[in-house]
């Protein structure tokens, strides 16, 4: 049995999406019995995160006997802040589990996982355990909050690594960028795995839609570069719709005051597939490096052909998706009209998606890594309650 772990966040996005789907697959495609152990930041008072922070996890007896009573050979872990931590991973190895660390983002040195500075801007100032500047800079948005965070970061992350048998992250990007802020990973390159996400969901046939308006999935908040993509559809004539809420909603509107755009604000389900039904293209200006690029190969699985911009794991859609420089306007006009007006480029999407991250193709190396960490050597317990 597989007992997935995880910290859910206070807004359900892209991470929560990709638990529930690895869930799924484990299950539909693999066969395995899996169950959860999930925690909630809604239900989780700010005293309760703080201490969680601060001592590297709470009540992680809670792990090790849902580990003993359900029989999980293997828990495979995803967010643990603020109040799983390494100690939840410890207890679970106590109990006899192989533990699979899931590092979605890059929260091991940056505390919002994103490396996007508070303007939106690329940022690699936090190194190793040196989280200082994201307590300058208040990344967190709250001075307490930013300085729990630093101070957890720089104390717990190598120890949160050390209890894993096996680390996988979602791109070789996500590595890279790991790897630039010198986080704690394995030296042993044979425990890192690169695992794409799953996409349960793909379009029997592409249809092309010329006169379709352009769709942005995102959250809006500056990283995210949604006004890029107003400018360019303003630029270009070509309207505009935008699925997604956030702190920037107001900003937003104002910017595409007079333009062709439309605002539905968060959607999901029926509603965006049927959004995605009609577009006729898909922009990812994101400015931020983004550690898979969920939303555009759900759109190419839609049969929708992508414009993104060219950082992070998005370069690795390189010959499938149209790739422009960050925050270049005219070169993402130009490029949309061209995909567009492409009517080869939406069958080449759906075809892309297939071979990136069909259940096919991510089953047999997700069933790789449980493998490998059921046949892997058990290191030495690194528990030491006192600290």
């Amino acid at each position: 049995m597989i007992l997935f772990l995880h910290h859910r966040y206070r807004v359900s996005g892209g991470e929560e999406r990709a638990v529930d789907d690895l869930a799924w697959l484990a299950s539909s495609y693999l066969g395995r019995r899996v169950e959860r152990l999930e925690r909630d930041s809604a239900r989780t008072t700010p005293p309760a995160a703080a201490v969680g922070l601060l001592r590297g996890g709470l009540r992680p007896q809670q792990v090790g006997e849902e580990v003993r009573r359900r029989q999980a050979s293997i828990v495979h872990a995803h967010n643990l802040n603020p109040t799983f931590g390494w100690r939840a991973l410890a207890a679970a190895r106590k109990a006899g589990a192989k533990v699979v660390l899931h590092l979605h983002n890059s929260r091991l040195v940056c505390a919002v996982g994103t490396t996007v500075d508070p303007d939106g801007r690329d940022c690699v100032r936090c190194h190793g355990r040196d989280t200082r500047p994201g307590l300058r800079l208040n990344c967190r948005g709250d001075r307490r909050e930013a300085a729990l965070y630093a101070a957890s970061l720089a104390r717990w992350s190598a120890r949160l690594v050390a209890q894993a048998d096996v680390v996988v992250v979602p791109s070789a990007s996500a590595l890279e960028r790991l790897r630039t802020l010198g986080a704690p990973l394995p030296d042993d390159p044979a425990r890192v795995h690169v695992l794409g996400h799953v996409v349960r969901e793909f379009v029997a046939q592409a249809e092309h839609r010329p006169d379709g308006p352009a769709l942005v999935v995102s959250r809006l908040a500056a990283e995210k570069g949604v006004e890029v993509a107003i400018d360019a559809c303003r630029a270009a004539g070509v309207p505009l719709v935008v699925a997604g809420d956030g702190p920037l909603a107001g900003t937003l509107a104002q910017r595409a005051a007079g333009a062709d755009v439309t605002f539905t604000g968060h959607v999901s389900g029926a509603a965006l597939v049927r959004l995605r039904r009609e577009a006729g293209v898909a922009l990812v200006p994101t400015r931020a490096h983004e550690s898979y690029g969920l939303a555009a190969l759900e759109a190419m699985a839609a049969g929708i052909p992508v414009v993104a911009t060219g950082i992070g794991a998005l370069r690795e859609l390189q010959g499938d998706a149209t790739l422009v420089p960050s925050g270049d306007v005219a070169a993402l006009a130009q490029a949309l009209q061209v995909a567009r007006a492409d009517p080869r480029a939406p069958a080449a999407a759906l075809d892309a998606a297939r071979r990136r991250c069909s259940p096919e193709v991510i089953a047999p190396r997700l069933a790789e890594i449980y493998a490998a960490v059921s046949s892997g050597a058990a290191q030495e317990d690194d528990i030491h309650s006192g600290a």
